[in-house]
């Protein structure tokens, strides 16, 4: 704990460096920092006009549920930000729509009716019943060992629909990774988070919800109670001394007592001028996946037939080879529950760019990637953390999620006297 008063730069203005800036500044000085144009990160709402309606969406974060996400639905009551119900039903569509089928009904299940008659597919469903049953002893048997989903899978004898149309589109969705890389996923971590939120079971699943107004909406009251932050100014390097750190940004250097890097981890890593091995080697060991996503309202980036439209919906060329990033479309009109007859889609990755007239907007993101690597930085992390000044927050540092992104941001505050008492942290 450290209750002196403080003057603190965060780098870094999504989900972490926001929640960081805004814990600290009750207690501290705070200069935020963000290089790009606007605050948020993968928070980026925009507006979209369509049939003579503006109405804001989401691009990057999109939902969050009722279970797992305790330290943001706090957040956001004490903000005053308002949500509405959303859903998380999911379709496949593979080999340009040669396979296709979604989880909402059996109608869908079976959408292409002579699957009823297919043996692979009917034991991909079997094999669906049948991890999702036994997940929990899974977990049970995989945990505290290197067992990848990948070396499970093919010890439990799984088919290759399973794998290929069932559980590798499923994972590399919500992780925005390549199948190759969910297949290295530590098969620990990939149960755990999935138990977690109750993504293998057909009752009891949690609600999930939308920030009504787009995401940013929470930006805004955060910016709001934030007395010096800067956009459009990157910072060059972090230098350290005994008695401070001094940034080296757009307009010069200043001094602070401490850093708060909310960045990548490996961009983290290439500010630190004077970095440590242990800093290099905890840092350097996160890699990420580039996405680039599209906004546009062009529906052959959906699933053929139009009933197996759902709010994330899978996609695979004709030639699949695990490496290359998924693509997945998020149906922003039912995800949102958007005014417009016109279908809204963000698409990560296509395999071929929307039709131009229909493209409404693009963006790039990075994601982490949970491989064991990753995992093991986590763990190490407590080497590092608050060693020369730095304190290290972001997603990346839990699942990669919203939830991890904010959860470490208390962990940050929780080190300044600065966290709220609503924290809920194992």
């Amino acid at each position: 704990m450290n209750p002196i008063r403080q003057r603190i730069a965060v780098i870094g203005a999504g989900i972490s460096g926001l929640a960081s800036a805004y814990f600290l500044s009750r207690r501290h000085e705070v200069v935020l920092y963000e290089a790009g144009n606007y605050l948020g990160g993968h928070t980026n709402t925009v507006d979209v006009t369509l049939e003579g309606t503006t109405c804001s969406v989401d691009t990057g974060f999109l939902v969050y549920n009722e279970r797992t996400y305790p330290n943001f639905i706090h957040l956001l009551h004490e903000l005053g930000v308002s949500n509405i119900a959303s859903d998380m039903s999911f379709a496949v569509s593979m080999d340009e729509g040669a396979l296709e089928w979604a989880g909402t009904s059996l109608d869908t299940l079976f959408a292409q009716r002579l699957r009823m008659l297919s043996p692979s597919f009917i034991r991909m469903v079997l094999n669906i019943l049948h991890f999702n049953r036994n997940s929990q002893r899974f977990l049970g048997e995989v945990h505290g060992n290197a067992l990848t989903l990948g070396q499970l899978l093919q010890e439990n004898s799984y088919g290759p629909l399973f794998r290929d149309a069932y559980l590798l589109p499923m994972a590399a969705a919500i992780w925005s990774s390549t199948p190759a890389d969910i297949l290295k996923f530590p098969a620990a971590t990939f149960l755990r988070f999935c138990l977690n939120h109750a993504l293998l079971q057909i009752n009891d699943r949690p609600q999930w919800r939308t920030v009504q107004g787009g995401a940013r909406e929470y930006v805004k009251r955060i910016a709001s109670s934030l007395s010096d932050y800067r956009l459009n100014t990157p910072v060059h390097a972090i230098t350290r001394s005994a008695n401070h750190a001094t940034v080296t940004a757009a307009g010069g250097e200043e001094r602070f007592d401490a850093v708060v890097l909310a960045t990548h981890a490996p961009a983290s890593l290439a500010l630190l001028e004077d970095a440590g091995p242990l800093e290099r080697e905890i840092l350097g060991a996160v890699r990420y996946q580039p996405n680039t996503a599209w906004l546009h309202t062009d529906e052959t980036l959906m699933p053929r037939q139009r009933k197996l439209w759902s709010s994330w919906n899978y996609l695979s060329g004709a030639k699949v080879d695990g490496q290359r990033p998924v693509c997945v479309s998020y149906w922003l009109n039912r995800l949102q529950s958007l005014p417009f007859e016109t279908p809204v889609v963000v698409t990560l990755n296509p395999h071929h760019p929307p039709e131009a007239s229909k493209v409404l907007a693009r963006f790039e993101y990075e994601h982490p990637i949970m491989d064991q690597a990753t995992i093991n930085a986590q763990d190490r992390l407590q080497e590092i953390q608050g060693h020369g000044r730095v304190w290290y927050a972001g997603a990346w540092t839990g699942y990669g999620f919203h939830e991890d992104g904010l959860k470490s941001a208390l962990r940050v505050a929780g080190a300044f006297d600065a966290a709220p008492s609503w924290a809920v942290l194992p």
